[in-house]
């Protein structure tokens, strides 16, 4: 099983990751991100063991969840960071109406895998639903991505709150 490298959200981003996360969040970046970066990773990832993904510099790995009307296996890339021993996600799908679908497989089979090369230790899925929780998750979320605060408000307008997931090792 491969390992997940621990991201420590309270440390500062890097210069080119800032940069990075700026170019995601004009329009042509986000597009990119949508409809390159989205389809290409998980076969990226998998074929590098992790090594390369369009998240260049971001944390990213691949989550391995089971599909929620198909039972088969799905994988997607997210982002990530630790929270203790426990791996943390946000379900923004890029400040889009829907939730992705890595988020509905989740919540119909909470027994997931996450690593950079698609492996992982089993771990248990669960929504963060405390209000305070959730205050300072998503303090630490937006000092991984700052974007994130541009899907909040995306979202906002139309409805949909971006959930948080705390993975726990199984």
């Amino acid at each position: 099983m491969s390992e997940l490298p621990r991201v420590d959200p309270t440390r500062d981003l890097s210069a080119p990751a800032r940069a990075y996360a700026a170019v995601l969040r004009t329009p042509p970046g986000r597009w990119i991100a949508i409809n390159v970066a989205a389809r290409v990773d998980p076969a990226l990832m998998r074929a590098t063991k992790g090594r390369v993904g369009m998240g260049l510099m971001l944390p990213s790995a691949l989550l391995t969840t089971i599909g929620a009307k198909s039972g088969q296996e799905r994988t997607s890339t997210v982002l990530y960071f630790h929270d203790g021993e426990d791996v943390i996600l946000v379900a923004s799908s890029f400040g889009r109406e829907k939730h992705p679908a890595w988020f509905h497989n989740l919540k119909a089979n909470p027994l997931v895998r996450i690593a950079r090369d698609g492996g992982g230790a089993p771990r248990t899925a669960e929504e963060v639903v405390d209000p305070a929780e959730l205050d300072r998750l998503w303090a630490l979320a937006d000092r991984i991505y700052p974007p994130y605060a541009d899907y909040r408000r995306r979202t906002a307008a139309v409805g949909r709150r971006i959930p948080i997931v705390r993975l726990r090792p199984a």
